[in-house]
């Protein structure tokens, strides 16, 4: 399911990033644009949004499964490492994403997160102030977080690759402690089977999220065009996070 999200998000991105224009006067517009104009442009928006919610649903609970079965152990420790990383990317991918349709949301989300970085000793000033390309979060800062927005997804798709790899190395972990070596199934009929119910069952529910409740996991202040002079009531980041 993880790797159909990704190949869904990156697919859905790139044929966004068609219509999006990363400056600050005009890219909530060319969202709306987007969401009114392009054809099946609103259907692309919504599966690109909703698919990073159910991509961090689908993380955490491979995460979970991870912890409770003790998969990070040796000798599965570069697995579990690999997989850390690419957590720790996809979180930044979605973070810079939620910033793109210029919401009021997007900014002030943006301001706090970044200045968070002004923690840091001695660089941390002169860091944030490196982000933002400026000394508030400004046109250069959006035009740095697209390019990073296309790039990181590519890097992500990398990763997985070399996740999958290390995975192969030891095989799946078993809770129960038996070899995966060993008393071994034919892949088709039995895992083709079972993923492509499981695939329905999630189309089933994502096509119900999307068509019905499409801006249910997403905040209202970011359908309002962002203004620097005006503080939103409560900055919140997005549910996952």
């Amino acid at each position: 399911m993880l790797g159909v999200n990704l190949v869904v998000l990156i697919i859905t991105g790139l044929t966004l990033a068609m219509h999006y224009t990363p400056n600050t006067a005009l890219a909530f517009t060319s969202v709306e644009h987007i969401m009114r104009e392009v054809n099946n442009g609103w259907l692309l928006r919504y599966i690109h949004a909703n698919g990073a919610s159910t991509f961090f649903i689908f993380v955490y609970l491979h995460i979970s499964r991870n912890l409770f079965y003790g998969s990070f152990r040796s000798p599965r420790g570069m697995l579990w490492v690999i997989g850390v990383v690419i957590f720790i990317l996809m979180m930044a991918t979605a973070f810079i994403g939620y910033v793109l349709p210029w919401g009021q949301m997007s900014l002030w989300g943006a301001t706090v997160i970044t200045n968070l970085l002004s923690a840091i000793p001695w660089l941390g000033n002169d860091f944030v102030v490196f982000i933002w390309g400026g000394f508030s979060v400004d046109n250069p800062t959006l035009n740095r977080f697209f390019s990073l927005h296309y790039l990181l997804p590519f890097i992500l798709a990398a990763l997985v690759c070399t996740h999958l790899m290390a995975l192969h190395q030891d095989g799946s972990n078993n809770p129960e402690g038996i070899a995966s070596s060993s008393d071994r199934i034919r892949f088709h009929p039995y895992y083709t089977t079972k993923d492509l119910v499981g695939f329905l069952v999630v189309a089933v529910l994502f096509g119900m999220l999307i068509f019905y409740t499409p801006n249910a996991l997403g905040h209202p202040d970011n359908s309002i065009p962002a203004n620097p002079l005006v503080t939103p009531h409560s900055i919140v980041p997005e549910w996952y996070f």
